[in-house]
């Protein structure tokens, strides 16, 4: 299980004492969620204060959408969306901002607008440059296991690999190991029954001893057990949030931040103790 501390931003994050929730603002058109913001800039800065407000440790900005089947959009479109957001809660909030980006041009413009963690889905793999930009700018960086398009082994000893791939090419450029949270990748490339047993598997990936974020928030494999649209996920969340904290998560990434701060309070008290909770 992860030990030690991380400094994102100004802010120190101590693995162990209580989880952190990394709260979601898209500002795609084309969200899964339904919660896509596109280019509304005050819509963006109002509910990232809001999240703030309501116990957020993160503010995950991304310009995105990575749903299944999802059309690529290039670096300058990304970075049209995503950089007035960054720049404007730069100026307002001491919150630690999280670019979630796989392109090294839409990293280096956000880290250097006032973002201070990059969340890549695709583990640095998917940009040749990314490790270097991570490393060069010294910020801490979530590295995803995705699964898409991978041959299927086992659950977890395919993510394990995945994730040892993305921490070599990161320890290549320079990035230390310490600066890394790792994230199993939830749904990305997963059937349902294997996503199920990511989950039930999670304490498994303790063992690689660095910080733990999960994200299963609204995602469909929640349709799919209970049948229910996207809009009424919000109990299967819950279920899913507290199962990750029991099976070892350090941070969630969610949409839903002031019901799943009730979520992490509760199942911290129990995992943790009453003090974290």
């Amino acid at each position: 299980m992860a030990t030690g501390t991380l400094v994102i931003g100004k802010r120190e994050f101590v693995w162990g004492a209580r989880t952190y929730l990394m709260a979601i603002i898209n500002m795609t058109p084309d969200s899964f969620s339904g919660d896509g913001l596109d280019l509304d800039l005050d819509a963006a800065v109002e509910q990232a204060l809001r999240f703030e407000a309501e116990g957020a440790d993160i503010l995950d900005i991304g310009g995105e959408s990575t749903r299944p089947g999802g059309a690529e959009t290039t670096a300058d479109e990304e970075i049209r969306r995503v950089l007035p957001v960054i720049e404007r809660l730069a100026a307002r909030t001491g919150t630690p901002v999280s670019i979630d980006t796989s392109k090294a041009a839409v990293a280096k413009a956000a880290l250097a607008a006032g973002a201070h963690l990059v969340n890549d889905v695709w583990g640095l793999r998917h940009d040749a440059a990314m490790a270097s930009v991570v490393a060069h700018s010294g910020a801490p960086a979530v590295i995803m296991h995705n699964q898409r398009g991978r041959a299927f082994h086992d659950v977890i000893g395919d993510v394990r690999a995945g994730l040892e791939e993305s921490i070599a090419l990161a320890e290549a450029a320079g990035v230390e190991r310490d600066r890394l949270i790792v994230d199993p990748g939830f749904g990305f490339g997963w059937t349902v029954e294997q996503n199920l047993e990511m989950l039930r598997r999670l304490s498994e990936l303790t063992t690689m001893g660095l910080p733990l974020l999960v994200g299963t928030s609204r995602k469909s494999t929640i349709g799919a057990v209970l049948d229910v649209p996207v809009e009424e996920r919000l109990p299967g969340t819950a279920a899913t949030v507290a199962l990750a904290i029991a099976g070892g998560a350090d941070i969630v990434r969610v949409h839903d931040v002031a019901a799943m701060r009730q979520v992490c309070r509760m199942a911290d008290a129990v995992v943790r103790g009453p003090a974290a909770g």
